[in-house]
């Protein structure tokens, strides 16, 4: 395996707020939409069909918190 240049950011540092997103305020992708249907259907939460793609992103990230899910093991 190779070691990671100390140079390279982290997928954390890497990683964008979606509030500084550009295309933020576009409809979320059909993709966020699948996986945010199973997110809620699991946390027993309805699912907002008019989240834009930065709104879709945080309300994933809060429903991983709630289920478990999308965390490394």
């Amino acid at each position: 395996m190779a070691k990671q240049d100390r140079n390279d950011p982290s997928p954390a540092e890497t990683r964008k707020d979606p509030d500084e997103w550009v295309t933020g305020d576009e409809s979320m992708t059909g993709a966020q939409a699948s996986y945010l249907k199973t997110l809620a259907q699991e946390a027993g939460e309805p699912v907002d069909e008019t989240l834009t793609k930065a709104e879709a992103s945080k309300r994933i990230e809060e429903l991983q918190e709630r289920t478990g899910r999308g965390r490394d093991h």
